[in-house]
């Protein structure tokens, strides 16, 4: 972990996207604070392997950095994005109406999202429904939809641990957030009929739900300080935090690796970057970083990023997936719809 976090502090100090000519050697990343372990490491090996500076990223949450990538071409916006959700239609609508035309997707493999808490307590088994009970900002009690009235977790069953409800989480603009609204929060309430087969994604905001910022690692320091809390954050942060954390069976199924990588796991999700091919002239190292993060040498089955906590995606998929970066496919709006 130690080599992920030797480039934080650069980013913040050039975030700002200076304009002197030398900065245009120095790629420049925004995005998911999810991905933003992996591009890091990525990040420091292309600056102690090539002549290149080591690339500046910031983690801003995958829905804000679409957002900076989308706002046109020039010195003044990001090279690449990361995100923990593929690009929305409206995104790329954005892009195009700014300029952002030719833009290459990469898909560098999965995560899961991880239900978690301090290791001092016993492993909980939840279901989706539960967790959507808990979280949503109304549920339907005796065939009425009313302002969650749940403060602990006994009271929406019996055989959860009588503690007070607790969810520290990623924002609004975090891919996370998206994520999991998508994987829990619209599975379980599709299946509920006070919302009339309508996804219901609403997150209570009395206080149960904790917004943490774009900090994963402010989670799982909170999830220490709090042994009654629960956090929602990527896989790769629980495999760091190992010795203090513990991760919760959903729908009964554990998050491994194998299970998220098999798809079982039922919040498992693919994680991206995105490169905008129209630097490419002005920023030379942006493919030479893009063809590094693809390598075997990263994604592979033997790749570094696996021993942080990606989960690597089938040895065909990768190749398809590495050749597309490499020839700098240009993503349409058919291929996301």
């Amino acid at each position: 972990m130690n080599r992920i976090l030797k480039t934080t502090a650069i980013a913040a100090a050039v975030m700002g996207f200076a304009t002197a000519a030398q900065a245009r050697d120095q790629v420049r990343i925004v995005g998911s604070s999810t991905v933003y372990p992996f591009a890091s490491y990525v990040a420091e090996e292309f600056g102690a392997t090539t002549d290149y500076p080591t690339p500046v990223i910031e983690s801003t949450g995958s829905g804000g950095g679409l957002r900076l990538f989308c706002n046109g071409v020039g010195d003044d916006t990001p090279d690449i994005t990361n995100a923990s959700r593929r690009i929305k239609v409206s995104e790329f609508e954005r892009c195009a109406e700014n300029g952002v035309t030719d833009i290459t997707e990469a898909m560098v493999g999965y995560d899961g999202i991880a239900f978690a808490q301090s290791s001092k307590n016993d492993a909980m088994n939840v279901t989706r429904e539960q967790l959507f009970m808990a979280l949503a900002a109304q549920v339907p009690v005796d065939g009425e939809l009313v302002d969650n009235p749940y403060t602990q977790w006994n009271e929406i069953d019996s055989s959860l641990p009588a503690r007070e409800i607790a969810v520290y989480g990623p924002p609004t603009t975090s891919g996370t957030r998206d994520a999991f609204e998508e994987l829990v929060m619209e599975a379980a309430s599709e299946d509920m009929e006070a919302y009339g087969g309508e996804a219901y994604t609403d997150i209570r905001s009395d206080g149960a739900y904790i917004d943490a910022g774009e900090n994963d690692n402010l989670i799982v320091q909170r999830l220490s300080e709090n042994t009654d809390a629960f956090g929602i954050f990527g896989y790769s942060f629980l495999e760091e935090n190992g010795d203090t954390l513990i991760g919760s069976n959903i729908d009964g199924v554990a998050p491994t690796p194998e299970a998220i990588g098999s798809g079982e796991y039922p919040v498992s999700r693919s994680l991206f970057f995105y490169v905008k091919n129209q630097h490419a002239d002005d920023v030379p190292a942006m493919y030479e970083y893009a063809d590094l993060f693809m390598s075997e040498k990263m994604i592979g089955d033997m790749g570094y990023l696996k021993g942080i906590g990606l989960i690597p995606a089938p040895k065909e998929m990768r190749a398809e997936l590495r050749e597309q970066v490499a020839n700098h496919k240009t993503l349409e709006l058919s291929d996301i719809k």
